[in-house]
């Protein structure tokens, strides 16, 4: 080959030697060993009447009923835990919203039965009630002919008593048998009267 015929391009299998191929082995060295029995006819149908992966994780292997789908447990568990809140929901729905304060007694009295001259009478109403928490109205009647407007008492819960005052002035001589009456109008019509007497010369 001459340099004309050269090409800095190809590269010919001529530049290069390859590696002479191995001869082929007339015979093989030696015996194959095998382990075990090997597929058998017998490990074939055994494997064809073995159930699958498949059938035993969804639970449709041959011959077996299928299982019966597992009840929900959520309405047992929870049930007991709904009924609880639901009862304090009603407890804290009726100390709430639910019957308002009853009156069980009114008395009327005054520190004493005689007033002198220019005096102011403390006439005290005690109304005892169920201690449940609402208002009272009420009014003042007194024997002059007089008598107060429309008053409420705000009770709280577990208050059982409430004193409610009248505070009547007396001026000038003479004697006057006085009567101061307390008038519950709500929740429910009460009444209770003290008697006094004014006393001045």
């Amino acid at each position: 080959m001459n340099d004309d015929d050269y090409s800095a391009t190809e590269l010919g299998s001529h530049w290069f030697e390859r590696p002479t191929p191995e001869p082929t082995p007339d015979r093989v060295e030696g015996e194959v060993l095998r382990f075990g029995p090997g597929v058998t006819a017998a490990a074939v149908r055994r494997a064809e009447n073995s159930p699958t992966v498949v059938q035993i994780w969804h639970g449709t292997l041959p011959g077996v009923p299928a299982p019966r789908p597992a009840r929900s447990r959520w309405p047992w568990r929870y049930a007991f835990a709904a009924v609880v809140l639901v009862a304090v929901l009603v407890f804290l729905a009726w100390r709430q919203y639910g019957p308002t304060v009853a009156v069980r007694d009114v008395t009327v009295s005054t520190a004493g039965h005689r007033l002198d001259c220019d005096s102011t009478a403390d006439v005290v109403g005690v109304v005892r009630t169920d201690g449940r928490p609402g208002t009272l109205t009420y009014r003042w009647e007194r024997s002059d002919g007089t008598r107060s407007g429309a008053l409420t008492e705000k009770l709280t819960r577990g208050q059982k008593e409430a004193r409610l005052h009248l505070l009547w002035t007396f001026h000038g001589s003479g004697t006057h048998q006085a009567v101061a009456r307390l008038v519950i109008t709500s929740p429910s019509p009460h009444s209770s009267a003290a008697t006094f007497t004014y006393h001045c010369g």
